[in-house]
């Protein structure tokens, strides 16, 4: 099975573990799953570092990518089709985060289980997103 974490799913891995509920981290840590992350939560993670609005702890946004590697968490490219066709996720008035849709996006397009703590993502669960 391949989870797709969202940003703060992966701060908080490094971070602060302890934030993530217990089933998820359970999931998260069996090497039987595929974790993956798009490039989206790094340029999320680089634009509130550079606007700043994320303090990261004795690290910069640029060495990320490289803790995921170490991490065991694969960082998988988000396709032109996919993105083409973003247009397709209907609006919704209580969540409008750029990055968060197309993070929910990209895991309707795939059939991938989105990893998150956002109460938000629930309610994509009508048009086919798979959350944890």
């Amino acid at each position: 099975m391949k989870y797709v974490i969202d940003t703060h799913i992966f701060l908080w891995l490094l971070f602060s573990p302890e934030k993530i509920a217990v089933e998820k981290l359970t999931i998260l840590k069996n090497p039987q799953h595929k974790v993956v992350i798009t490039p989206i939560s790094f340029w999320e993670i680089s634009l509130k570092y550079n606007l700043g609005k994320l303090i990261l702890e004795n690290t910069t946004p640029d060495k990320l990518p490289q803790l995921a590697k170490i991490m065991n968490i694969s960082i998988e490219p988000i396709n032109a089709e996919c993105m083409a066709s973003f247009h397709n996720l209907p609006q919704n008035r209580s969540h409008k985060d750029p990055f968060d849709r197309i993070i929910i996006w990209y895991c309707m397009c795939n059939n991938y289980t989105l990893v998150s703590q956002d109460r938000h993502f629930s309610a994509y669960k009508v048009l086919g997103l798979k959350v944890l």
